[in-house]
C-alpha cells in the first residue's frame, strides 16, 4: 500500500472520530494529534502502515493544518505564499519568488480557502469577490475568485517573518544603521507623528512595529487597520480591524470610522496601518491637535509620500479644498521614513526626512536626514521640526544627529 493511501485510511478514520467527538480541528490541534498517533498505532500493529512518522505528519497537515501548504507555513524562511492557478504555487524567500513542486486540485484550494477563513468571520461569494482575513498565526489572506479573475482563484498569503521588539532588532539586518535607528527611537519617544511609506512588500508594517516597540509602557496606544497585521507586546493596546458589509448590505465598518472611534477611547498613540483614502483627513487632524501618531502609506520616496498625503484627504469629500490640506500635512507629519526593497530581496531604509512645516508656492519644504545613496544610509544636513520637543524628552538633537557615537540607546541603558 503506497504512503498516501495509507493517510487516505488514517484521515477517514480520524475524520469519523472527529464527528463523534465533536472536536474543533483548528482549536484543538494537539487532541487531533493524539487522535492520528492512536490510529497509526493500531494500523501499524497489524503491519499495514510502512511508514508512520510521515502518515501522522501528512494527516495532520490535512484535518488541523493547511493541507500540503502546512510545510510552508512551517518554515520560518517563507515570508509569502500565493497560488496562480492549482497547478502553480509560488513561496518567497528572502525576497525572491520560486515555483514550489506542490500540484493541487481545484477543490483543494477551494478547501483551503474555507478553512482559513472559518474563524476569520469574512466570506467570500460571487456578491464579494474578494476577501481580506487574519490567520490563525497572524498571517494575512488574500482571494480573489473569477469573474474577477479569469479561470483560477488566485490566493495571497503574507506572513511576516520578521518580528521585532524594537528598531535596534533591524540594525543587525541592515535595514537602517545603528545612528538612524537611535534617531527613530528618540523621534518616537518625543511624540513625533511618523509615517513609514514604501513599495508593496518593501517592509513597511515591520518597520511600524519595530517603532512601535519603542514606546514606553505607560502609554496607550489604539491601532486601526484593514486586517490586524500590527504585532506589539505592549501592556495597555487596543487593536481595531474594519469590517465588511454583511449579506444585507449594512454592518460595514470603513477605516475611517475606526480612525474616528480611536479619538475616543483615551489613546497616548494613534496608529493607522495602511492610509489609503478619506482616513487620512482624520489622521492629519487627529495629529494636528496633538495626538502622536504613526501610520503607513504606498509611496516611492519620501516627497512622493508627502505629495500623496496632500492628495487622500481630498477622497474624504468635496467640499476637502486643497488650499486646506496642504498646510495641514506640513504643520502635522514631522518624519517620514521610505523603505525599499532591493535586487537580491533585501529590505532597506533608503531615507529620513523631515517636514519643516514651511509651504513656498503650494509646496511642502522637506530637511533631508538621512539618505542612502548606493553606500549605505548617511546623515544628511537636515534636521526634524519641534525640537523643543526632543529637549523635553530629554534629547539633545544636534548631538543626536550631528555628534553620533556607538552610545547604547535608551532603552538599552533600561
Amino acid at each position: 500500500m503506497s504512503s498516501s493511501s495509507e493517510a487516505v485510511l488514517v484521515e477517514a478514520r480520524v475524520r469519523d472520530l472527529i464527528g463523534r467527538l465533536d472536536i474543533d480541528p483548528s482549536v484543538d490541534s494537539d487532541h487531533v494529534h493524539r487522535l492520528i498517533e492512536e490510529c497509526v498505532t493500531d494500523m501499524f500493529a497489524s503491519g499495514v502502515l510502512m511508514d508512520p512518522q510521515s502518515t501522522i505528519r501528512e494527516v495532520h497537515h490535512n484535518i488541523a493544518g493547511y493541507g500540503p501548504l502546512q510545510v510552508f507555513f512551517d518554515d520560518p524562511e517563507v515570508e509569502e505564499i500565493w497560488i496562480n492557478e492549482p497547478s502553480r504555487v509560488f513561496i518567497a524567500v528572502n525576497g525572491k519568488s520560486q515555483l514550489t513542486n506542490v500540484v493541487l486540485t481545484d477543490q483543494q484550494v477551494r478547501d483551503l480557502v474555507e478553512r482559513m477563513l472559518r474563524t476569520s468571520g469574512r466570506r467570500l461569494d460571487l456578491s464579494q469577490p474578494f476577501v481580506d482575513a487574519v490567520l490563525r498565526d497572524g498571517s494575512r489572506l488574500h482571494v480573489v475568485i473569477p469573474d474577477v479573475t479569469q479561470n483560477h482563484w488566485s490566493i495571497n498569503i503574507r506572513r511576516f517573518v520578521i518580528r521585532p521588539r524594537s528598531v535596534y532588532d533591524l540594525v543587525g539586518r541592515g535595514t537602517l544603521t545603528h545612528h538612524a535607528a537611535q534617531f527613530l527611537e528618540a523621534a518616537v519617544v518625543s511624540g513625533a507623528n511618523v509615517v513609514v511609506a514604501g513599495g508593496t512588500q518593501a517592509g513597511k508594517t515591520t518597520l511600524l512595529n519595530s517603532l512601535l516597540g519603542c514606546i514606553g509602557p505607560q502609554e496607550r496606544i489604539i491601532s486601526c487597520e484593514e486586517v490586524f497585521e500590527i504585532r506589539i507586546n505592549h501592556p495597555d493596546w487596543i487593536a481595531m480591524q474594519t469590517r465588511d458589509a454583511s449579506l444585507e448590505g449594512t454592518g460595514e465598518i470603513p477605516l475611517r470610522r475606526l480612525v474616528r472611534e480611536a479619538l475616543r477611547m483615551r489613546p497616548t498613540r494613534l496608529v493607522v496601518g495602511e492610509v489609503r483614502q478619506g482616513e487620512s483627513l482624520d489622521l492629519l487632524i487627529a495629529m494636528n491637535s496633538g495626538m502622536p501618531s504613526l501610520s503607513t502609506l504606498h509611496a516611492n520616496s519620501a516627497r512622493e509620500a508627502v505629495t500623496k498625503l496632500c492628495t487622500l484627504p481630498l477622497l474624504a469629500g468635496h467640499n476637502i479644498p486643497g488650499e486646506f490640506v496642504v498646510p495641514t500635512v506640513a504643520a502635522a507629519v514631522d518624519v517620514i521614513v521610505h523603505t525599499i526593497t532591493r535586487a537580491d530581496g533585501s529590505r532597506r531604509v533608503s531615507e529620513i526626512a523631515g517636514v519643516t512645516g514651511r509651504v513656498e508656492n503650494g509646496v511642502i519644504e522637506m530637511a533631508m536626514l538621512f539618505k542612502d545613496e548606493g553606500h549605505g544610509l548617511v546623515r544628511k544636513g537636515g534636521y526634524p521640526p519641534h525640537p523643543q520637543r526632543f529637549a523635553q524628552a530629554g534629547f539633545d538633537l544636534t548631538q543626536l544627529l550631528d555628534a553620533y557615537s556607538s552610545a547604547p540607546s535608551i532603552r538599552e541603558v533600561a
